[in-house]
């Protein structure tokens, strides 16, 4: 297919239809569901829809999650998608075993540490100047990772999985606030390549929040998928056609919205998708009340800091502890975590220092720094797991790294057991802004995840830019099992607010007395180790304010699914009630 021709059929696809009588309001959502037979949480109805469908005709966890994340590639394409990545965490309920995914993009094979850094003055681009752009793309590896969890663990194969998607991308689907808002964020990124500003802004316009919004490119993208099978994208067509974007981005002649940066070409190669890979890690593992709480391992760092966060935590009894002393213990917990984080985890962290961080004399000597008169001075300096244990041993401070970007994530459990914590993105909200001309999705920009420059001083950074290397994530899709079988799961997007929205469900449910849909509900804050706290209105910060704690203003932090296993042999499933414009539970049997 030519250039000239996609972009005739990205346009036609966003026409502004009459509304469909099948579709003239937004499918019904609930926040929470409570029932039998299987359960979904996602952040749309649709997907939340496409999935309980699956589930319905006998489909299993595996099958009803891929269904699910191909429909967001459809209604949430600026946060997922064929041309992005995540992290998929798998309960097998008849081997009482969990396993995980690692779908995380990759660094082409010509990508050197100073890919980042203009060689004009020697210094770092400024974040949207490397993000609207080639290089900031790394080798996708979403549709790569659905093809090996339907292999390993689905009942159907990826033409089942995918013709629901399909045929919501051709139908189309009624536009949103939240849609047409991240469009109009993106409105001057988008008007620079003419495929997606002839997708996404027809005429020069947002959609209209409640018209009809189709991508029948992306409909014969899935469906050649589905035909074809993954190859096409790693060595087919598909794959030329991504390498192609990446080396020579598909300009508009005029651009209707000025762009202040250069739009520089990347330098990806067809045989670097061919490289592609799925990686199985073994997940990370930590216990905590009695609990077995299971993430992701590296590149991801949401399973060790989450883990490591819990450890420090494991010695307060919080249960019976002053709601301010409770929260205290939390933030300070995560600044502690998040130091650790920065200074050693990676791509290619190796396997004892990522345990090292998981263990309970590494978590005791951090737990030491705790004050519970007075917050500590941020940023802290990080630990030094060296398996000598019994002081408070510091390492020198290094650079805080945090990036507040987009993600979605989605919850599934089936009728007999199976759970998946699913977590994929294109790493900003819109990703790098380049649509693959007549294919419809979005090119991830994960590669603007490395840190551009070292930022730990002396000390390696496990974060730079390298060939094949995968940038780190904090991306942490998280299972708990009691005694073998599994109680609860749950994830969030948010950037690196993951981990902190992930680790703060977590306590609200499980040391404080709050039922799932509280957790999720509660106003939330984030501590990454930096001089300030972001939290949500409600929070309560005037106690911790009085212990030191510095406080700024997040109008919203996170976008949590989750599911639990009820005593009674129930299973509820839990979405936002109002954050990203709210979410979808539901159940098989309600």
């Amino acid at each position: 297919m030519s250039v000239r021709t996609g972009l005739a059929l990205a346009l036609l696809a966003t026409i502004v239809a009459a509304p469909d009588p099948a579709l003239a309001a937004p499918p019904d959502k609930s926040p929470v569901a409570v029932g039998h037979g299987g359960a979904v949480a996602t952040v749309d109805a649709d997907a939340t829809r496409i999935a309980v469908d699956v589930l319905r005709r006998g489909g299993n966890a595996v099958d009803a999650a891929v269904a699910a994340a191909a429909a967001l590639g459809v209604t949430e394409p600026f946060s997922a998608g064929v041309g992005g990545g995540g992290f998929l965490v798998y309960y097998d309920a008849r081997h009482h075993t969990v396993h995980t995914l690692d779908g995380r993009e990759t660094a082409p094979g010509s990508t050197a540490e100073t890919v980042f850094v203009n060689p004009a003055t020697g210094k770092p681009y400024a974040f949207d100047e490397a993000r609207v752009s080639g290089l900031s793309v790394g080798v996708p590896g979403t549709a790569a990772t659905w093809r090996t969890a339907l292999r390993q663990w689905g009942t159907t194969d990826l033409d089942d999985a995918l013709r629901p998607a399909a045929r919501l991308a051709e139908r189309g689907f009624v536009v949103d606030q939240t849609f047409a808002d991240q469009v109009a964020a993106n409105r001057a990124a988008f008007a620079q390549f003419a495929s997606t500003s002839a997708l996404y802004l027809p005429g020069g316009d947002v959609p209209v929040v409640g018209s009809v919004f189709r991508n029948p490119d992306l409909a014969r993208t899935y469906r050649l998928l589905a035909r074809d099978g993954v190859d096409t994208l790693y060595r087919g067509e598909l794959a030329g056609d991504i390498a192609r974007a990446v080396q020579h981005p598909p300009l508009a002649t005029s651009p209707a919205t000025p762009w202040p940066y250069p739009v520089r070409p990347g330098t990806m190669q067809r045989r670097d998708l061919a490289d592609y890979a799925v990686r199985q890690p073994t997940p990370t593992h930590t216990t905590y009340r009695g609990l077995d709480v299971y993430g992701m391992a590296t590149p991801s760092s949401g399973g060790s800091t989450t883990g490591e966060a819990l450890n420090i935590l494991a010695g307060s009894d919080l249960a019976h502890l002053p709601g301010t002393q409770a929260l205290h213990r939390y933030l300070e917990a995560s600044a502690l975590a998040f130091a650790d984080r920065n200074r050693y985890v990676g791509d290619r962290t190796p396997r004892p220092l990522l345990d090292e961080l998981l263990s309970a004399g590494f978590a005791a000597e951090r737990a030491c720094r705790i004050d519970p008169g007075h917050a500590l001075a941020k940023p802290v300096a990080p630990g030094i797991p060296d398996g000598s244990y019994g002081g408070c041993d510091s390492a020198p401070v290094g650079e805080p790294n945090i990036q507040d970007l987009g993600t979605t994530n989605l919850t599934v459990a089936d009728r007999w057991g199976n759970v998946v914590e699913y977590t994929l993105t294109i790493e900003a909200t819109g990703g790098s802004g380049i649509v693959v001309p007549g294919r419809g999705f979005l090119l991830n920009n994960e590669l603007t995840d490395f840190n551009f420059a070292p930022t730990q001083g002396d000390a390696p950074d496990p974060n730079l830019p390298g060939p094949g290397r995968r940038p780190r994530s904090s991306m942490a899709p998280t299972i708990v099992l009691a005694h073998g079988r599994p109680l609860l799961a749950t994830g969030s997007p948010g950037g690196s607010t993951i981990i902190t929205t992930v680790l703060q469900v977590l306590v609200n449910r499980l040391d404080l007395g709050m039922s799932l849909p509280e957790a999720v509900d509660a106003p939330r804050a984030t501590q990454r180790n930096t001089a300030t706290v972001q939290a949500e209105p409600g929070f309560p910060t005037a106690g911790l304010a009085a212990l030191g704690h510095v406080f700024s203003a997040n109008p919203e932090i996170g976008a949590a699914t989750g599911v639990e296993f009820l005593p009674d042999g129930r299973v509820q499933a839990v979405a936002e009630r109002s954050r990203r414009g709210g979410g979808a539970a539901a159940v098989v049997c309600p």
